[in-house]
């Protein structure tokens, strides 16, 4: 299993949608959060001038809700690097029950920060999350 990277976040009022649990927008920008963060504390700053990452698709299985005050576990690790493509994984648990609130998966594509242009998964990126 690759090393995982984690962090807590608390929900709070703005985080809400008109059902009053948390809005689906807010998880995208999670998603998107924990993988910056993870990038930007393990690479060295070489490659954080020379590379950044875009999109390429998300896929969201939502199972439980999340509410006002509750604390969220996120967990996230590289599932696999292929090409200038990586598939990050990044799940969600209620942090009190532990229950799976949601798992994802992105597809992340690497860009030379000069160019924009993809590049290939260096095995050094690589070797940063084994």
């Amino acid at each position: 299993m690759p090393k995982s990277f984690h962090k807590t976040i608390q929900v709070t009022a703005d985080d809400l949608d008109d059902l009053n649990h948390v809005n689906n927008v807010r998880y995208v920008q999670w998603i998107q959060d924990i993988a910056k963060e993870h990038w930007q504390e393990k690479a060295p700053i070489e490659l954080l001038e020379q590379c950044i990452w875009v999109v390429k698709s998300h896929y969201i299985e939502y199972k439980k809700a999340a509410f006002l005050n509750d604390s969220i576990e996120i967990k996230t690790y590289i599932k696999e690097s292929k090409g200038a493509l990586s598939v990050r994984v990044v799940e969600m648990h209620d942090k009190e029950s532990k229950q799976l609130l949601l798992k994802s998966k992105t597809e992340w594509v690497l860009l030379d920060t000069k160019s924009n242009r993809p590049i290939r998964v260096s095995e050094a990126i690589i070797a940063i999350f084994k």
